[in-house]
């Protein structure tokens, strides 16, 4: 592991995409180049992550960073827009276990704001019954809550949400064997409703 660790530093530097920030209010910039000001992303395919618990936020970096969780490639959506592609694994190996905590305290005490963007009400009506008797356990209040420490579902993205359901049906990203039993139950027509829920609540 920390020769694998050794690598992706080695090659982060290389491509020159890694935090190369001195100061905290750089990197917290660095961060808002993809995910927006404030953390309210403005990219249907990047979650919004201000309002997130402490604890969410500094799990799923130390995940990016020990690759229990697997991120995806993309290119910087503001700021210099030369840089190469990046992604949350590489990110997180940058950073020090003081930052992630850093920035976890950033970001939650930001406002969460709720994506703008269609549904179908038919859809949403079905996806609140599903969500209240398969996923209320861990995500109260419909997803509002910040409190069960697992991020907002509620007025997320949908091209997120729908991408990460896909990746943990296809086992490209982990979670806990219960949920992830859970999704697996669900069939296309569930999961469209339950988007369709979390998209209404804006």
């Amino acid at each position: 592991m920390m020769k694998m660790r050794l690598a992706v530093w080695v090659s982060v530097l290389s491509l020159g995409s890694a935090v190369q920030a001195k100061s905290f209010d750089e990197v917290v910039a660095f961060c808002e180049d993809c995910h927006g000001k404030g953390g309210v992303s403005q990219e249907s395919d990047i979650p919004t992550i201000a309002g997130f618990s402490t604890f969410a936020i500094s799990d799923i970096l130390f995940a990016y960073q020990d690759e229990s969780r697997s991120a995806i490639s993309s290119e910087f959506r503001n700021g210099d827009k030369t840089r190469p592609e990046t992604n949350m694994n590489e990110i997180s190996n940058e950073l020090s276990e003081e930052q992630i905590e850093q920035l976890a305290k950033h970001f939650a005490s930001k406002k969460f704001v709720p994506s703008k963007q269609p549904f179908d009400p038919d859809l949403a009506k079905n996806g609140a019954k599903i969500h209240k008797v398969q996923c209320t356990k861990c995500h109260e209040d419909g997803g509002t809550s910040r409190d069960d420490d697992v991020g907002l579902l509620a007025g997320q993205w949908t091209p997120y949400l729908r991408t990460a359901l896909k990746n943990f049906r296809n086992d490209k990203r982990e979670t806990e064997p219960k949920m992830l039993k859970l999704v697996k139950k669900l069939d296309g027509g569930e999961i469209e409703s339950l988007l369709n829920y979390w998209a209404s609540q804006q």
